[in-house]
C-alpha cells in the first residue's frame, strides 16, 4: 500500500486481537500497518501491511498517537486570554501535558476529588502531529515537519491553574487530554472552525484564523528549544468560551471547515466524578 503526502489520508490507531495497531482508514474499512504511519515519511512514504483489511467501529478507536511529549500553547487566541483576565503574550506561551493524561476517543474524563479541584473546564484545540525528528527549523521549513492534524481537549483544573501559578498540576491529571478520533494528513488549517459542545450545547466556536501565533510560527519556536520526535503532539491553543465540566456531562470537540464535513470527526468524552 502506498500513500502520497500530497493527498489527504486518514490514519487511526485501533484495538485489535493482537493489541493496538495503526491503520489507514477508508470509510468503514481499516488497512492495518506494520509500522506507525510516519515511520517511513522520509523514505518514499510507502507503508507496508501484512495484515488483512478489517472493518472498524468507534469503540475500536485508541488515541491516534503515543507521543514522547505533548507541547501545549497557552493564550493563543486573544479573546480567550481576555475572558480569563490575561494579557496576550508577546511570544508563544508553552507548557506540557504528560503522556499519562491521554484519553482515547469515547473515553471518560475523571474529575479530581473535590478536595483537589472544584473547577474543571474544557478547552477545544487543533493538535499538530509531528512526522519526523525536528530541531531548529525556520517558519518556511516548519510545515515539512507536520504529519497531520487531529483534535484535542486540553482539560484544565482552572482553580489549580490560578492557585499554583505554573500549570503542571492543573493540566496534568490522568484523562485530561482526550485526543482523536483520527489524523488527517492534509487540511486547510488557516480557516477551520474549532467548536466544543457540552450536552449538545455549543460553548466554544472559534476560528483558527484568529490564532495569535500560526502553526509554522509555533513549530519554529518550539523546535528552537527542544527536539520534536515523530508522533509528538502540539496543542495550538483554545478559543474563547471555556466552561465547567460536571459529572454526567458529554463533551465533544468538533473541528471542521465551514463549507465542508467534520473531517476530524467528533472527539467525544463523558465526564464522571472520581
Amino acid at each position: 500500500m502506498a500513500w502520497s503526502k500530497l493527498a489527504p489520508v486518514r490514519f487511526a490507531r485501533l484495538n485489535s486481537s493482537t493489541g493496538p495497531q495503526y491503520v489507514r482508514l477508508d470509510g468503514p474499512h481499516a488497512y492495518p500497518l506494520d509500522v506507525a504511519p510516519w515511520s517511513e515519511l522520509g523514505a518514499g512514504a510507502t507503508l507496508s501491511s501484512t495484515a488483512a483489511r478489517r472493518d472498524w467501529s468507534e469503540s475500536d478507536l485508541l488515541c491516534p498517537v503515543v507521543p514522547s511529549k505533548i507541547v501545549c500553547v497557552g493564550r493563543n487566541y486573544a479573546a480567550h486570554a481576555k475572558e480569563l483576565g490575561n494579557d496576550v503574550p508577546a511570544e508563544p506561551l508553552l507548557f506540557f501535558k504528560p503522556p499519562s493524561s491521554l484519553l482515547a476517543p469515547g473515553g471518560t474524563i475523571v474529575l479530581p476529588l473535590p478536595t483537589q479541584s472544584a473547577k474543571v473546564e474544557h478547552e477545544s484545540e487543533l493538535a499538530i502531529v509531528i512526522g519526523k525528528r525536528t530541531r531548529n527549523v525556520s517558519k518556511a521549513e516548519a510545515m515539512g515537519a507536520v504529519f497531520g492534524f487531529t483534535s484535542a481537549n486540553d482539560v484544565t483544573a482552572r482553580d489549580l491553574q490560578k492557585k499554583d501559578g505554573q500549570w503542571t498540576r492543573a493540566k496534568g491529571f490522568d484523562t485530561f487530554c482526550p485526543v482523536g478520533p483520527w489524523i488527517e494528513t492534509e487540511m486547510a488549517i488557516a480557516a477551520l472552525r474549532v467548536q466544543c459542545r457540552v450536552n449538545g450545547e455549543v460553548r466554544q466556536n472559534g476560528l483558527t484564523s484568529d490564532m495569535i501565533f500560526d502553526v509554522p510560527t509555533l513549530i519554529a519556536y518550539i523546535s528552537a528549544a527542544m527536539t520534536l520526535e515523530p508522533g509528538d503532539l502540539i496543542l495550538t491553543g483554545t478559543p474563547e468560551g471555556v466552561g465547567p465540566l460536571a459529572p454526567g456531562d458529554v463533551c465533544e470537540v468538533v473541528i471542521r471547515r465551514d463549507d465542508g464535513p467534520d473531517e476530524l470527526g467528533v472527539l467525544r468524552a463523558s465526564v464522571r466524578a472520581t
